[in-house]
């Protein structure tokens, strides 16, 4: 009997044939009705996961205060590959270094890893120490960017900060960072990042 191989990978299911060795899309294959479906799941052993403590626990403290110590990375299992991540936080908050006033925004992060990824309930409780963190929406998209390039070594890091109007103004900042072999990637990114809106 031939075998279905069916691999998860995040929203993506794809499928192959053992026997034909195709990869099937709408269980094309003629051999389909002969298959029996084993899944195989790209899971993360005790040892991978050894860094990360903040996920499934069911203390978790919140800092109102910044608290760059509680971010929290796992291995990237596919160093091979160069990808983006992306990470959407839209209801980031901080205040006003002067009135204290608070200050609300949506972050985008977008980094391509390179052994290092960032685990995303530690970046959560981060970003929340911001809550209470007097900062201008330059310095903290700055800082995160910073913290973040620190904590991974990534090839190339970007954090976008679209700030809601303050006294008839939005402020967008945009900061990134890429390594050497990223420089064109860094000065592109910064010149398309220019409003005309």
């Amino acid at each position: 009997m031939s075998r279905l191989y069916v691999i998860h990978v995040g929203k993506d299911t794809n499928l192959f044939c053992s026997y034909c060795e195709r990869q099937l899309f709408c269980f094309g294959c003629k051999h389909f009705s002969n298959f029996a479906v084993k899944f195989f799941y790209m899971s993360r052993n005790e040892q991978e996961l050894k860094g990360v403590t903040l996920l499934g626990n069911q203390n978790t403290q919140y800092n109102y205060d910044y608290t760059p110590e509680v971010l929290e990375t796992f291995e990237n299992k596919h160093p091979e590959n160069e990808y983006l991540v992306t990470l959407d936080c839209p209801e980031f908050t901080s205040l006003c270094p002067k009135t204290g006033q608070p200050d609300f925004g949506h972050l985008i992060i977008n980094y391509i890893p390179r052994t290092l990824m960032v685990e995303s309930k530690s970046l959560k409780l981060y970003l929340f120490s911001f809550r209470n963190h007097g900062d201008f929406h330059e310095d903290c998209v700055n800082i995160i960017m910073k913290d973040l390039v620190k904590l991974m070594d990534p090839k190339y890091l970007e954090v976008i900060g679209l700030f809601n109007p303050r006294g008839g103004i939005s402020i967008k900042p945009f900061a990134n960072y890429g390594d050497d072999e990223h420089q064109d990637v860094v000065r592109a990114r910064l010149l398309a990042s220019f409003h005309n809106k």
